[in-house]
């Protein structure tokens, strides 16, 4: 992307749809990749066969499917550093809309399959696809707002914490910590929040059908594309930074991906999660279960809380863990995307972490569990799978997000983190 100026006079909408978005300065090229981290990538390969073997066996084919289709999330998360954290930093920090956009193709392309599935009733394994749709109430808006506020402090959203986690980012994985133990929290005072102010779910679809749905929500799409686009016109931010790369065909396996490949490529595998299971994809209610299945370990009872007796939520407590769909796409997520970082040579280890930005990491995680339960999903389980299903939920949840992300950049300096600014080499 080079370097352009702001039209004179205010830009003009279709000027701004067809001309390249203008950044202060030339985005920088990417260094070479290190060489491949073969250890990591060994450790990491052998580990994500051995499993999809024990699952596939154990299990049957279809967790073994989706344990696959985690893997390859991990793949495409990392490759293309999809980020849902720095897409809403860079936006409200420095006006630079490049990483929503690419949020649009994701969601634009995720509505399409979901259309596609949903509206035609395929499933494989004998699934039947269903929309995904929440309440719209008092939970929805405080919980959005928290996770919004807990991504940016705690440096990382859902699938954001997994890839990080599985490239070997220390802090992060202090994020997963914290975010499990959030997500066990509400888990355990379900009862202090079951009963919040709630309308029922809006689904587009009930009302105008699949095709009514998936128009308007590409209309409404490109409305956010040409309104990231007016805003970068006029404030002509730094470019988005650039990982190291491989070159050529090699740029498939050691990366980085350009972020439209990675929003096709989630895009596809998101809606393979549907047709295998029958629902979106999902991230965070894994660590419910992860973090009461630890309680119980230890002697707890968490079988008797409110939040394990619900339907569905039963099920899920009494089953095995690799057998849940959200456990073996998370655990996919994450070793797929420790071979795609051994692959790219940056798989890394981190010893020390100030002890500000460990505070911050945990503090953080545990806003996002507690959020996420308080608004039935994350940025994958509620924007995402929401706003691809029609649901209005899945719409309040983005534009919350947006203040929460606002309130967390203010609290990021107190924990000595930055924030982009507009004389910033890259944001």
């Amino acid at each position: 992307m080079t370097a352009t100026a702001p039209p004179a006079g205010g830009p003009k909408p279709a000027a701004v749809l067809l001309a390249p978005s203008p950044t202060s300065a030339p985005s920088p090229p990417p260094e070479p990749a290190p060489r491949v981290r073969t250890v990591p990538l060994a450790v990491s390969g052998v580990l994500a066969a051995a499993l999809t073997a024990y699952v596939w066996a154990t299990h049957g084919a279809r967790p073994g499917v989706l344990l696959l289709l985690g893997l390859g999330l991990g793949v495409a998360l990392f490759h293309s550093r999809f980020g849902f954290t720095s897409a809403w930093r860079q936006l409200i920090a420095v006006g630079n809309g490049s990483g929503l956009r690419a949020h649009a193709l994701l969601l634009g392309t995720t509505a399409t399959l979901f259309a596609l599935v949903i509206g035609t009733g395929t499933g494989l394994f004998g699934s039947t696809p269903v929309p995904s749709a929440g309440p719209l109430g008092t939970g929805l808006l405080a919980g959005a707002f928290l996770f919004a506020v807990g991504m940016q402090i705690g440096g990382a959203c859902a699938s954001g914490t997994l890839f990080a986690v599985g490239s070997g980012q220390t802090s992060i994985v202090l994020t997963l910590g914290g975010f499990i133990i959030g997500s066990t929290l509400a888990a355990w005072q379900f009862d202090l929040w079951k009963d919040l102010p709630a309308l029922d779910p809006v689904v587009l679809s009930d009302h105008v059908g699949w095709f009514g749905s998936w128009a308007v929500t590409l209309a409404v799409l490109g409305l956010i594309v040409l309104g990231t686009r007016l805003v970068q016109a006029r404030r002509n931010p730094p470019p988005v930074g650039t990982p190291p790369s491989a070159a050529g065909a090699a740029r498939v396996l050691r990366g980085s991906w350009p972020l439209a490949a990675g929003a096709l490529a989630l895009a596809l595998l998101g809606a393979g999660v549907l047709l295998v299971s029958g629902g979106a994809w999902g991230v965070t209610s894994a660590f419910s279960l992860w973090g009461s299945r630890a309680v119980d370990a230890l002697g707890g009872d968490p079988a008797g809380w409110t939040f394990w007796q619900q339907p569905g939520n039963a099920e899920m407590f009494q089953g095995a863990v690799l057998s849940d769909k959200t456990s073996l796409t998370d655990i996919g997520i994450m070793l797929g995307a420790a071979v795609a970082a051994s692959l790219g040579g940056v798989w890394t280890l981190h010893r020390r972490v100030p002890g500000r930005t460990a505070v911050a990491a945990v503090l953080g995680g545990v806003f996002m569990g507690v959020g996420a339960r308080l608004a039935g999903g994350c940025n994958i389980g509620a924007y995402l799978a929401g706003i691809a299903s029609g649901s209005l939920h899945g719409w309040i949840w983005g534009a919350t997000a947006l203040l929460g992300t606002w309130a967390g950049l203010r609290l990021r300096p107190l924990f000595g983190l930055g924030n982009p600014k507009p004389g910033d080499g890259v944001c």
